[in-house]
């Protein structure tokens, strides 16, 4: 049985006995399908436990290709960590929009630094931005102690029934609501 049904001569000849890439993969009558193959199909023995390995003469490159380099970044210039909305507008830039001169380098977080970058909140201190919470939180309470003494939630007289409804909730033998 022929599991595979090519009808080019071209296909078939790849995996005819002659032409055969992969041994397992030859055409016989008694073969699995191509998928099956490919999936079954491993690496011989000795090719799948092979581990590369670094000789000893690669060591002294290994080590010597080691620089001291601590921020990880190529031993890159890195200019000082300022805005660009935060420089003088009128320094006379190169590159009036980005505020830069030709040449400067460019901060490894350009895209944060940059004038197109959300703008840095510097309005308000954070002194002065938690003492502004606590005011609205004691406003807020004090609001609330004020309402909640003086709101009506009591009618000025309760209301009264006939015989205080003693009737109605059981008669004198009942056993007290809680």
């Amino acid at each position: 049985m022929i599991a595979l049904h090519f009808t080019s001569p071209a296909v078939l000849s790849l995996f005819s006995p002659v032409h055969c890439f992969l041994p397992s993969l030859c055409i016989s009558s008694t073969s699995k399908m191509l998928s099956q193959q490919l999936l079954t199909w491993r690496l011989p023995i000795a090719a799948r436990y092979t581990v590369p390995r670094a000789f000893f003469s690669h060591a002294r490159i290994l080590a010597a290709a080691e620089v001291h380099d601590p921020l990880q970044n190529g031993n890159y210039e890195n200019p000082p960590r300022v805005k660009r909305a935060f420089r003088d507008p009128y320094g006379g830039w190169w590159d009036q929009q980005e505020k830069r001169n030709f040449g400067e380098p460019v901060h490894e977080e350009n895209e944060i630094l940059g004038v197109f970058s959300p703008e840095q909140y510097t309005h308000v201190t954070a002194r002065k931005g938690f003492f502004h919470l606590g005011v609205f939180v004691a406003t807020f309470l004090g609001l609330c102690g004020v309402v909640s003494l003086s709101y009506p939630d009591k009618p000025s007289a309760p209301r009264t029934f006939p015989d205080g409804l003693e009737k109605e909730l059981g008669g004198p033998n009942a056993a007290p609501v809680r």
